[in-house]
């Protein structure tokens, strides 16, 4: 099986099994011919009477993964119009936010808790702190276009490269092979290295080494981040499609949603950032 760039999906449990599910499939999940009596996506248990954990199916990917969009989009504008209202808050909120969903992520992941529907809401509700103030601080000075505009497009930019690496995914036009997977998982790597290093750098010189100060290689590094942020969806497509035709149990669709937010969230940071400079000429 192949691994996803993020690196939640690689802990989801698994389930093996003979499932023909696909992502975007209406049938996902739906085991073989049900046999004494017993509903598709559930297993006989010799040594109970209780039904096993039905399989994943799509609906479950799709509906958590919008409960999760949904809590991070109420507390985000929540942080913003707070933030709006006293721009004191707007670094607490940030740091605050940041380090509680970096640290709820880390232990979902290595304590193996990503289908935890509890970690990833929290994470949601973190994020969403963090993202409603880093987006004021984004945009407060921005002449021109106002503040609401230039969110409202890289929101819309956002689900627009979703949707289309989705529509990309679905009719096959690129396919996830394991030679894609490590050239992307590689590009992931360089990229958080170049983003440790321009933030050490920043200690010791002004705009550190260029890559957020908003001038040319500011711009290309923004949009290497947003291709490789489209291409990771790819990778966290198939994993999600290989969970379902492995029928994993239903609960491990919440540690898609939290794989898929953390692109989101990622995704719509950078093309945030690259809007701004384009409006701070």
């Amino acid at each position: 099986m192949r691994t996803s760039s993020n690196p939640v999906f690689r802990n989801l449990p698994k389930q093996q099994g003979g499932g023909y599910a696909t992502f975007g499939s209406a049938t996902a999940g739906a085991s073989q011919a049900a046999t004494f009596g017993q509903h598709p996506g559930t297993q006989a248990d010799p040594y109970t009477t209780q039904p096993a954990q039905r399989a994943m199916t799509i609906d479950d990917v799709v509906t958590k993964t919008g409960i999760t969009l949904g809590v991070l989009t109420v507390t985000a504008i929540i942080s913003y119009l707070l933030v709006q209202n006293n721009d004191g808050l707007a670094t607490p909120f940030v740091i605050v936010g940041g380090l509680v969903g970096f640290g709820l992520v880390m232990f979902a992941t290595f304590g193996r808790k990503m289908d935890n529907k509890a970690i990833v809401l929290a994470y949601a509700a973190a994020e969403g702190i963090f993202l409603g103030a880093l987006s004021f601080l984004f945009t407060f000075n921005i002449q021109g276009v106002g503040a609401g505009t230039l969110i409202s497009q890289a929101v819309l930019g956002t689900f627009g490269v979703f949707f289309g690496m989705l529509i990309v995914y679905k009719t096959g036009a690129i396919r996830v092979t394991p030679r894609l997977t490590r050239m992307v998982v590689g590009a992931l790597i360089g990229v958080v290295v170049l983003m440790l290093g321009n933030l050490v750098a920043g200690f010791f010189m002004d705009g550190g080494l260029g890559l957020r100060d908003g001038g040319p290689l500011a711009i290309i590094f923004s949009l290497v981040c947003i291709g490789i942020a489209a291409f990771s969806f790819l990778l966290d497509f198939d994993q999600a499609d290989q969970l379902i035709r492995a029928q994993a149990p239903e609960k491990a669709a919440w540690g898609v949603a939290l794989g898929l937010t953390i692109t989101l969230v990622w995704l719509y940071i950078e093309i945030l950032r690259l809007l701004s400079y384009f409006q701070n000429d």
